[in-house]
């Protein structure tokens, strides 16, 4: 068998096709790749909650959620960096002010400081995981490793100015994560290594969104949907094809693992 490698895909518009589908080829490449011996893992802004059925479906026990903040080894809890408790109740209140909501999100969940909101239902639902729950101080008790906060590009400078403790990385036209400052998928993934310590040269990832840049910029094998923005396409050493033209099982044929 060749050396083992670790390939690390995000999942929206990487694994999922844009109706958050899995397609055959990627599943099918998916189990190919693990007979090979190979460690598949994901990497993802998503939480834990909102991806256990791809996790079952494929045989995952290892993930990098919340573009790093909730770290997973084979099943077991690595590493977890939460946003500090007394600044995101002042981002809140600013929020709120400005008409803004905001979603507070741990492993199991994810709650909405207002009852409903447009924003909310629109961005929310193109992830197809349902709405959240309604509990406006969720954040006093519970770790937040990732905040959503609702409001358009032209909107967002405010919040970048006043909360300097805070990365915003947009995702949706009308939302933007909100993740403790310097935290992302590729800091998650040193954590994974600091446990499996699989050398550089045999490290993938695959991604397709902004928050991919990092993780494609420093991990040598990486790879760019087809479907990617621009700046994933340009901080990648590869381009594949989209989703939905089995670009999964291309790239993996393009780096050589299958």
């Amino acid at each position: 068998m060749s050396q083992q490698s670790i390939v690390f895909f995000d999942i929206d518009g990487t694994l999922l096709d844009h109706d958050k589908k899995l397609p055959r080829s990627t599943k099918e490449a998916i189990q190919e790749l693990q007979r090979k011996g190979h460690i598949v893992a994901i990497a993802t802004g998503r939480g834990p909650f909102m991806f256990k059925n791809l996790l079952n479906e494929l045989g995952i026990n290892t993930y990098v959620s919340y573009n790093g903040q909730f770290v997973v080894v084979e099943g077991e809890e690595v590493y977890t960096n939460s946003l500090q408790m007394p600044t995101l109740k002042n981002l809140t209140d600013q929020a709120l002010a400005n008409g803004h909501p905001v979603l507070f999100m741990d492993p199991d969940g994810m709650n909405a400081n207002v009852p409903e909101h447009p924003h909310i239902a629109e961005s929310i639902s193109e992830l197809k995981i349902g709405l959240p729950s309604y509990n406006p101080h969720y954040y006093e008790d519970n770790a937040i490793f990732q905040s959503l906060l609702f409001c358009v590009e032209e909107e967002e400078q405010q919040y970048i100015d006043a909360f300097p403790e805070f990365d915003f990385v947009r995702w949706h036209r009308l939302s933007t994560d909100v993740l403790p400052k310097g935290g992302s998928k590729a800091y998650g993934i040193e954590k994974v290594m600091e446990k499996l310590h699989i050398p550089e040269e045999n490290r993938y990832a695959f991604g397709d969104g902004l928050n991919d840049v990092e993780m494609l910029t420093k991990i040598p094998n990486s790879v760019a949907m087809g479907n990617g923005v621009e700046e994933a396409k340009n901080a990648a050493k590869y381009v594949t094809k989209s989703v939905d033209e089995d670009g999964i099982l291309h790239g993996l044929k393009m780096v050589g693992l299958l």
